[in-house]
């Protein structure tokens, strides 16, 4: 991109509040009709995310008298997060992958490590078969979100990007509602689990191949000086009448910033406050405690004689009924909004299941209060803290860095979701129920606080003019 204009980040607000640039305004709202069919194959890889989140939720047990680790907590919890270990490695390689092969061509390997994984999981002999498998497939869940984020934010129109990136969360809780089901008859068939990991190589088959009709990201074919097919691909997804106020928009972002700047600039200087936000924000969605509801919920009702198979419906029903609020919300109320009511309804949430725990409730009370502060929590968690940190970090970091920069956050993500999934059971045994709960309650307490004093309002907003307003201005 050597040789275009630079234009200041003033200039082109002023120019934009002037409506000097806003020319696609003229032509009107792109139709969404055009990029949904996009973003349903992306939303295969969120999918298959959620399934491979779920699959042991049910079928822990089975797999562990099968393979001769029943009763150990250490290896349970080694078979939920050594798939984590593996995303780790997968989202911390992302950026470079999306960055150098693009965005359709970084699903399709998203994919490969998916159905390799499944595959060595269903024929496992051993623990160290199921784990070697379960880090195969962590890899591409680890590849995955981050490219998934990418993808649908540089193919929406802005006026539909939130409910876009919204359907992605509800793809995850459709996986973790379909492996719960497929995992259903676990308990009373020998070796059903095996099948469980078998089915998710289908929907990985599907992706790999969808991917090759799909449209390649504009905004990436146009960072690597490719302009003519971003033109192409744009006229795939808006429609030509609005190629040229697109291409003219990217025209203006950042000048050749992208060809210059270095990974290591988005750690510091100007680029520091969106990566910390971005680093913060998935550490306290993962310190909250979610993930530990999602891998354990079975083991949880079970304290109670609550039936798992209710109990984990349940759960999967709040998670996406949340999912579709938060879906038909995010670009009416925002994005803010949403993450402060979902953060202080998990906290409501986990206050409740310190009460449950504590000596102060009978045992019909507990019981009602944990159940029901599981899923208000989930619930609460669907309708912010779950799709909005992915799609607000992919909307705020600046174009030249925006995957590589996306990997980093992604990598503190897997790294807490690893622990937590690890020492979840084990700490539950040490410190109890009601010491757990409370730690969760706070960590969703500072992210009230975190997110009202650090994340900004990107609802209705273009890629270039959130980039423009919220970077700091460069001396001139």
């Amino acid at each position: 991109m050597r040789g275009r204009q630079r234009v200041s980040s003033r200039e082109y607000i002023t120019a934009y509040d002037r409506g000097e640039t806003s020319v696609r305004l003229l032509n009107g709202k792109p139709s969404w009709r055009k990029s949904l069919r996009h973003v349903l194959v992306a939303s295969i890889s969120s999918f298959l995310f959620g399934y491979h989140l779920g699959v042991v939720n049910e079928t822990l047990e089975s797999i562990s008298l099968d393979l001769g680790f029943s009763g150990n907590t250490m290896a349970e919890g080694l078979v939920v997060s050594t798939c984590l270990g593996g995303a780790f490695a997968g989202s911390l390689f992302s950026g470079w992958i999306a960055d150098g092969v693009g965005r359709r061509r970084a699903f399709q390997l998203c994919a490969l490590p998916m159905i390799i994984g499944a595959s060595m999981s269903a024929t496992a002999k051993s623990l160290w078969g199921m784990l070697l498998g379960r880090l195969f497939v962590g890899t591409g869940m680890g590849l995955g979100p981050p490219v998934t984020a990418l993808y649908v934010t540089e193919v929406s129109p802005p006026t539909v990007r939130g409910t876009f990136g919204s359907s992605t969360q509800i793809a995850t809780c459709l996986g973790i509602i379909g492996s719960l089901f497929v995992g259903f008859p676990a308990k009373e068939i020998v070796g059903w689990w095996r099948i469980c990991f078998w089915v998710s190589a289908i929907p990985a088959a599907i992706l790999a191949l969808a991917m090759e009709f799909c449209a390649e990201s504009p905004h990436w074919l146009f960072k690597i000086g490719r302009r003519t097919e971003a033109e192409a691909e744009f006229e795939k997804l808006l429609g030509g009448v609005h190629v040229k106020p697109a291409i003219a928009e990217l025209s203006n972002d950042r000048g050749d910033e992208s060809d210059t700047i270095k990974l290591s600039e988005s750690l510091y200087s100007r680029h520091f406050k969106v990566m910390f936000i971005g680093c913060t924000l998935f550490a306290l969605q993962q310190l909250s405690g979610i993930n530990a509801v999602f891998y354990f919920s079975s083991t949880i009702f079970k304290s109670f004689d609550v039936p798992s198979n209710l109990a984990n419906t349940l759960v999967g029903i709040c998670n996406l009924v949340g999912s579709i609020l938060a879906m038909i919300l995010m670009d009416k109320l925002g994005r803010k909004v949403l993450l402060l009511g979902s953060f202080m309804g998990m906290a409501v949430s986990l206050g409740l299941q310190v009460i449950a725990a504590s000596s102060f409730a009978s045992e019909y009370g507990a019981m009602y209060l944990s159940v029901g502060g599981i899923l208000m929590f989930v619930m609460s968690f669907a309708l912010g803290a779950g799709p909005v940190p992915g799609l607000l970090l992919s909307e705020i970091l600046p174009s030249a860095v925006r995957a590589k920069a996306m990997a980093i956050c992604m990598a503190v993500h897997w790294v807490m979701n690893f622990f937590v999934g690890l020492l979840f059971l084990r700490l539950l045994e040490q410190i109890g129920a009601q010491l757990l709960y409370t730690i969760f309650a706070s960590f969703c307490v500072v992210a009230v606080i975190f997110v009202k004093n650090n994340v900004v309002e990107t609802k209705g907003k273009s890629l270039q003019e959130i980039e423009m307003a919220h970077l700091p201005q460069e001396a001139t």
